[in-house]
């Protein structure tokens, strides 16, 4: 109310004053202005947020018409593997969001790159009180119009549209994070569940082996020692079979973080981690070849720097640019006592006490901070992939070890079972083979757990899919995140 009275005594001082000439020039602003952006309050409510975060769920209407429309293929195989969970957590995860913000940002700043300065108008009323005419008036108006030289708008439009891509390359380093999330907390939670199922195996042999020698030391046939250190083994393997438990919950824990979700969204989930079973088949030379070269040239995060480089540069192409003042044209009208009086006025900074130096050091400096920071990007890229390639050959090399210990472990055990068919062995004896056959199981999933985290590895330094080869990791900016409230 106050700012709409303040509006109009302007207007009736100007009108008064100045006449319809001023009056036109007052409702030339007054119409710009009536013109503008109004503003919208966006207030967070914090119960509202987490309430809406809590009841977040696989059910999701949206996220199912999404994935639909997105994976026609995978839609209609069932449960939730890879694949799907990954687009769950590019909708729901707030690191999606906050990426997708970022990238807003940057194209609202290409907005205000491209934007020319706008005229200045001057609008002075002056009044003069002389003897002869006590309330004479001048009135004067002038348009300052800036013109920029040296292309400067062009070199700022160009760094604009640089940090432009480079968040939208940001955004896209963003989804393969949440799908890396994703594929960790699955490959853990499928290592828990198959570990867990030959724990349980092994357990109830040893279970038997105990119920076995009980009776047979209750006949007075076994030894105290023996029945106690069996007994010990299987409290051991009752221990492990409740640590592979909470490896299992903490897992599907980190799963429904990794998505985006609360834990209890994923309690009655059908989850598929079949996906995980098998190797993948992997080229000899996959740390070294084609997939190599693109890692170093084309991950996400190397095309982000590149265009952050490329960025830099049009800065300091806008600062050297800079050294050149941008001119003023100022034409201008008075009215002077019935006289009317037209001037046109120039200005332009004078470069005396400085010629641009400091800005143009700055972003030189800039220039070479970014060059080094995608150099420092590719030697640590090339340490993972060599690092994954390494851990991936030690793996493949222990899990063809562990396959030849329980082949000799099969064969073993198959001659103690013809024997004991024979009558030449008794059961506890055909027990403890069988307890030694799924100890060297147990072994063997150890290495293969190893070698599929090797694998994780190497997926992570290619930024390249190896457990699902067929799915295209989506870009992000075709899936709208979740509503947050």
């Amino acid at each position: 109310m106050n700012a709409h009275l303040g509006i109009a005594r302007a207007w009736r001082f100007a009108a008064g004053a100045a006449g319809w000439s001023g009056r036109a020039a007052v409702a030339a602003a007054l119409f710009l202005m009536a013109g503008c952006a109004s503003y919208a309050p966006a207030p967070i409510v914090p119960a509202e947020s987490a309430a809406a975060l809590e009841a977040r769920s696989l059910d999701d209407a949206k996220l199912g018409r999404l994935i639909a429309a997105l994976d026609p293929e995978g839609a209609a195989a069932p449960g939730w593997d890879l694949s799907k969970l990954t687009l769950a957590a590019l909708y729901f995860h707030p690191d999606l969001d906050v990426a997708r913000s970022r990238l807003a940002s940057s194209e609202a700043g290409l907005i205000t790159a491209g934007e020319r300065p706008n005229p200045v108008l001057r609008v002075v009323p002056t009044k003069h009180t002389t003897i002869l005419d006590p309330s004479s008036w001048t009135v004067g108006a002038s348009l300052d119009v800036i013109i920029e030289t040296a292309g400067k708008r062009g070199h700022r439009v160009a760094a604009a549209e640089d940090l432009t891509a480079a968040a939208r390359h940001d955004l896209a380093t963003a989804a393969w994070q949440a799908r890396g999330r994703v594929r960790g907390a699955l490959l853990t939670l499928w290592s828990a569940e198959s570990r867990r199922a030959l724990i349980e195996n092994r357990r109830a042999l040893q279970e038997q082996l105990v119920g076995l020698l009980s009776r047979r030391f209750a006949a007075g046939e076994a030894s105290a020692l023996d029945l106690a250190r069996e007994r010990i083994a299987l409290n051991e393997a009752s221990l492990a079979l409740r640590r592979a438990d909470g490896e299992r919950a903490q897992a599907l824990a980190a799963l429904a973080a990794a998505i985006g979700l609360p834990a209890q969204a994923l309690e009655h989930a059908p989850l598929s981690l079949a996906g995980f079973d098998h190797a993948p088949d992997l080229a000899p030379d996959i740390a070294s070849g084609t997939l190599r070269r693109h890692a170093l040239t084309e991950r996400s995060d190397i095309q982000a720097l590149l265009a952050e480089y490329a960025a830099s540069e049009a800065r300091l192409q806008l600062e050297v640019a800079r050294q050149y003042p941008d001119l003023v044209l100022g034409p201008g009208y008075t009215f002077d006592q019935g006289d009317n009086q037209y001037t046109v006025g120039l200005a332009a900074e004078l470069p005396i006490f400085n010629q641009h130096q400091g800005p143009i050091a700055e972003a030189a400096a800039k220039r070479r901070e970014a060059a080094a920071r995608f150099t420092r990007l590719q030697a640590q890229i090339i340490a993972e992939i060599d690092g994954a390639a390494a851990a991936y050959r030690a793996a493949a090399a222990t899990l063809a070890t562990a396959d030849t210990l329980r082949q000799d472990e099969t064969a073993r055990g198959q001659q103690i079972e013809r024997s004991f068919r024979a009558g030449g062995v008794d059961r506890p004896t055909l027990v403890t083979a069988e307890i030694e056959l799924a100890d060297a199981d147990l072994s063997r999933f150890a290495a293969i757990a190893d070698q599929r985290r090797a694998i994780e590895r190497l997926e992570d330094a290619l930024q390249t899919p190896l457990f699902d080869p067929g799915a295209a990791l989506l870009l992000p900016q075709a899936v709208a995140g979740a509503p947050s409230s």
